[in-house]
């Protein structure tokens, strides 16, 4: 069993504040169309990509201007043999100051070379987070679902 964790990063010139609030806005970077709140502890929401992906989280971990981790309370992926892959995984983000800059890291924890869908997963979190997600923090617009992932059957 590989038991690493799928992680990316960047550096940004805006501040911790800046990089929290884009984060927190995730139908500004991941998905317009997520459903439910994603800013406060607790809080709850829907991902759903058509009918390949679908996704219960809850933020469980708010630590302002440093850390967001949302637990994964229930995932289903029509093109995986196990259809609940993520299923129980948290993803973080983690926020620190470097060298004047803020650093973005974001973990999704047990997203590892021997689960099905690391291929396509790990290429989608690698677009909305180093695209999508740092253009929201950097230029105030990101872009989220304007590419859809594609899945090899």
């Amino acid at each position: 069993m590989n038991n690493q964790d799928f992680s990316t990063a960047f550096l940004v010139d805006q501040t911790t504040q800046q990089a929290f609030d884009a984060i927190t806005n995730v139908r500004g970077w991941w998905s317009a169309g997520i459903e439910g709140d994603t800013a406060q502890l607790n809080d709850e929401f829907v991902y759903q990509a058509h009918d390949l992906h679908y996704s219960q989280i809850k933020l469980v971990e708010v630590v302002p201007n440093k850390k967001i981790v949302w637990l994964v309370k229930y995932n289903y992926f029509k093109f995986t043999k196990d259809k609940s892959e993520w299923t129980g995984s948290k993803i973080s983000f983690d926020i620190t100051e470097q060298d004047g800059k803020t650093q973005v890291r974001f973990t999704h924890h047990n997203l590892n070379t021997d689960m099905e869908c690391f291929d396509i997963c790990s290429t989608c979190w690698t677009d909305y987070i180093n695209n999508s997600l740092r253009s929201l923090i950097t230029m105030g617009k990101g872009k989220p679902n304007e590419v859809e992932c594609e899945v090899q059957n």
